[in-house]
């Protein structure tokens, strides 16, 4: 695939991934990820509490709970249950992987993340690269004609 149709289909798994973050309840920042493997959407997530508890993910002080998922562990962890594979994907995601994340990123076996926003912390994109895993940041585009 030419250099330009995997552009114009990471900004569009890119663009997927900000709609899905929407699903998020958390209010200080909204993430959301998705796992591709093979074209295909193998997985998916957005930042939230593990299932079953509530749904606030801030504490009084407006600050996020110790205890809140971070969307791309949650796309982790989903694949990880439905028995299928993430050896060899790509993960979009909307906000750049954290360092916890980014070792979970290694062990899954994904090779390449995407990412549109930058995180505070850059730790987490250094350690993915140290690990021989491509990392491309792209700002996103709605009005790219599609790939053959």
């Amino acid at each position: 695939m030419s250099n330009e149709k995997q552009q114009i289909l990471d900004r569009r798994y890119l663009d997927m991934a900000r709609i899905w973050a929407q699903n998020s309840y958390c209010k200080r920042r909204q993430v959301g990820a998705l796992l591709v493997r093979d074209k295909m959407i193998i997985s998916d997530g957005y930042n939230g509490t593990p299932s079953g508890f509530e749904n606030i993910c801030e504490d009084e002080d407006n600050k996020t709970k110790p205890y809140v998922l971070h969307a791309e562990a949650n796309a982790i962890t989903k694949v990880a249950r439905s028995g299928n594979s993430s050896d060899g994907a790509t993960l979009y995601v909307t906000s750049s992987p954290c360092l916890e994340c980014s070792k979970l990123i290694i062990q899954a076996g994904i090779t390449r993340v995407v990412f549109s926003e930058n995180y505070r912390v850059e730790d987490g994109v250094n350690l993915l690269r140290r690990a021989n895993i491509e990392v491309v940041q792209l700002e996103s585009r709605n009005s790219e004609k599609a790939p053959d």
